[in-house]
């Protein structure tokens, strides 16, 4: 999947004006290997369910070009679509029917023939775990069984290519961790996946590819840990004991580390950016000994995609970023 350019303007304050509003894609450039789950972060309004809308097809593009299956999402749109699968982020499947009848009828939908269709669908009961409960009507079924049934009305035609919208919205963990587990089953068998998301952690999980989106375009990309070596290595956080000697422990770790010690007053944290994670631990331990200073906790840990994401956007995933048009970005 390659993107190249890609532009898309709204209306402007009034909604009516499509010339004056504010770009919701603005220069959004991506390339995707098959067969990889690339996941696509970036705060509301950075434009990331624009990018989805106008690679599957279902919104036009002002300027750029984009080509998914190896076909222009423009000029060859009825051949993007025979290629792909769009789960969004509420459920499309009808509640009163069973899971069995809701793969049957979108089959039915696909122009497969009904035996076609009957065999698609126990066939993607079972890879989704949900043979069991095929005849059950939707409604009984829990949060990650819903999203599992979407995915799987995803993959009704087998697609190349599928796209996932913020897939884990409002499920509870065990739910989320139905769904990775899904999904990365359908990356193992060789479909390509772009997954938009407003958990950090998910994007960890599951992509081996992240693209961080900010104003319209792509602003860094890289694997989970590139764009964590980005803010630095290793960090060493610590309590002190003796809140009032929080400045001293911050002088004294200070030779440890390769940034200034970050301090909380209130909390009795200090915490450095180090080199040599292991090595600047027992150097900790020494310095603070010798300052005769006793802390009640101790940590080495990596960069989280939360602070890379707060590093490169300087806001988190759920701010908003303007006034745009576009909805659910």
């Amino acid at each position: 999947m390659i993107a190249e350019g890609l532009r898309k303007r709204y209306g402007g304050k009034d909604g009516r004006d499509g010339k004056d509003g504010k770009p919701a894609l603005d220069g959004f450039d991506l390339t995707i290997p098959k067969g990889t789950v690339c996941g696509l972060l970036g705060p509301n309004g950075a434009g990331k369910t624009t990018s989805v809308r106008i690679l599957s097809t279902l919104l036009s593009l002002d300027g750029g070009r984009a080509l998914v299956g190896g076909f222009d999402v423009a000029e060859q749109a009825t051949e993007v679509r025979r290629r792909i699968g769009l789960v969004g982020q509420h459920a499309a499947v009808d509640e009163v029917l069973g899971g069995r009848q809701n793969l049957v009828m979108f089959g039915r939908l696909h122009h497969l023939g009904k035996r076609a269709a009957t065999t698609r669908a126990d066939e993607l009961l079972a890879r989704f775990g949900l043979a069991d409960t095929g005849s059950k009507p939707v409604k009984a079924y829990s949060g990650g069984m819903r999203r599992r049934l979407d995915l799987a009305v995803g993959m009704i035609l087998s697609p190349e290519v599928l796209f996932l919208d913020e897939p884990t919205v409002g499920l509870d963990p065990r739910g989320r961790g139905e769904v990775w587990q899904a999904v990365r089953a359908l990356a193992g068998q060789g479909t390509t996946v772009l997954l938009t998301t407003q958990y950090l952690d998910e994007a960890d999980q599951l992509a081996t590819q992240i693209n961080v989106m900010d104003h319209g375009r792509v602003i860094a990309e890289g694997t989970p840990g590139e764009l964590k070596s980005r803010i630095g290595g290793d960090r060493i956080e610590f309590v002190v004991h003796d809140r009032t000697q929080v400045g001293t422990a911050a002088q004294a770790i200070a030779r440890v580390g390769v940034t200034e010690p970050v301090v909380d007053p209130d909390a009795g944290r200090v915490g450095v950016q180090v080199a040599h994670g292991t090595d600047a631990l027992r150097e900790t331990v020494r310095v603070l000994d010798q300052a005769g200073i006793d802390i009640d906790d101790l940590s080495l840990r990596r960069p989280t995609l939360d602070e890379v994401f707060l590093h490169l956007t300087g806001r988190r995933t759920t701010e908003p970023e303007h006034q745009g048009r576009e909805v659910n970005a």
